[in-house]
């Protein structure tokens, strides 16, 4: 079975980077669509981004344009670089995976993942 390890969290303050990596295990990357999503304050679960199985990458569109989601099919890894990072970007990021491919327009709902991480902390402070 698959398992995703996620690390690269912490704090910043507003307009920092941080870049959040996660490790596949189990089983080879290539082979599954994955994103992340986080889970703020209030709890609501947010698709962040997502990368298809072929490559094309999907956005939340409060973070076009400051986050790049990218996959290393030989590390095994999804990354996902954050920069101008801003407060309300805080929470908890968890990285997703399935071994399909999923419809453009439904790719950041995490409940279209059937594997997820157990999460990394992001906080950014003003």
């Amino acid at each position: 079975a698959q398992q995703l390890m996620e690390s690269g969290g912490g704090s910043v303050q507003s307009g920092g980077s941080l870049r959040l990596s996660c490790l596949v295990s189990g089983d080879t990357a290539s082979g599954y669509s994955m994103g992340w999503f986080r889970q703020g304050p209030d709890n609501e679960r947010e698709g962040v981004a997502a990368i298809a199985t072929g490559g094309s990458t999907t956005y939340l569109d409060s973070v076009k344009g400051r986050f790049t989601l990218s996959k290393d099919n030989a590390k095994n890894t999804l990354y996902l670089q954050m920069n101008s990072l801003k407060p309300e970007d805080t929470g908890m990021y968890y990285c997703m995976a399935a071994r399909t491919s999923i419809d453009t327009w439904r790719t950041l709902r995490p409940s279209m993942y059937n594997y997820w991480g157990q999460g990394t902390q992001v906080t950014v402070s003003s």
